[in-house]
């Protein structure tokens, strides 16, 4: 099973960039995106069902904002869109498919980077969004959850870790709500158990200033998250960083 998440920031521009092309040829069973900054009316039937796949996805109220979708080849046995918190639904935010005993979600934590009133929103987004992870967790089911959390984990996930600790991203009250997960939770980082020591290679989002991609001033806040079972059968992980889609890098992880 071969699963990549992918933020696009902005579906219509990563399809100029190619983006579909690129998938079409890797194979994958299914692939998750977010940032889809599109409404229904906006996307193509390429959008909607690249050859070989169904797509779901819950889009944003507010035009040019958040969105995530979930591609697959397999018809899942039931689709849930959103959380049932208004606010939260109302962003564009999650999708869950559901295969037998198996959930694929894709998920995109809001950033709070643009002020203070987007860090409480996000705040009361991680608030809400812990004790349905735990009932995931507690579910008896195999979950694999992707997306963009807008949060790094620990100092080897950002170039800058000691100039970034008091902002939106890298806050300790971020990072502990991850170790939570982790664990309190049980819930498995994909490619930080597959790979313990990767620093700089791990980075999946750079910022458009001051030449962070041209030198590699990233951080990892795109992340694969499993429930111990599957992640068990994780193989390898990858970061596609040849062609550009967006400002974010794709993360496939390769599962038995």
């Amino acid at each position: 099973m071969r699963i990549i998440s992918a933020n696009l920031n902005g579906i219509r521009s990563a399809t100029t960039k190619g983006f579909f092309e690129w998938m079409a040829a890797q194979e994958a069973d299914i692939v998750c995106v977010q940032e889809l900054k599109a409404q229904a009316e906006d996307m193509t039937p390429l959008m909607l069902a690249p050859p070989g796949y169904a797509g779901y996805f819950q889009y944003a109220e507010k035009k040019g904002y958040s969105g995530v979708g979930l591609y697959t080849r397999t018809a899942p046995d039931r689709v849930i869109v959103g959380l049932g918190h208004d606010d939260i639904d109302a962003e564009g935010r999650y999708v869950e498919a559901v295969f037998g005993d198996l959930s694929v979600v894709s998920v995109y934590l809001p950033s709070g980077s643009s002020g203070e009133h987007r860090q409480a929103a996000k705040f009361a987004f991680m608030e809400r969004f812990l004790p349905h992870m735990a009932a995931l967790a507690q579910a008896g089911r195999q979950v694999v959850i992707c997306g963009d959390w807008n949060i790094a984990h620990k100092e080897i996930d950002l170039k800058n870790w000691k100039g970034n600790l008091k902002n939106s991203g890298f806050l300790p009250e971020e990072r502990a709500w991850l170790t939570r997960l982790f664990d309190e939770q049980g819930w498995v980082d994909i490619y930080r158990r597959l790979y313990p020591e990767a620093g700089e290679e791990g980075y999946t989002w750079w910022s458009n200033r001051g030449q962070a991609w041209a030198k590699n001033v990233g951080w990892r806040i795109d992340y694969q998250i499993a429930t111990p079972g599957v992640a068990a059968t994780a193989r390898a992980a990858a970061i596609y960083k040849d062609q550009r889609f967006s400002d974010h890098a794709p993360l496939t992880v390769d599962y038995a």
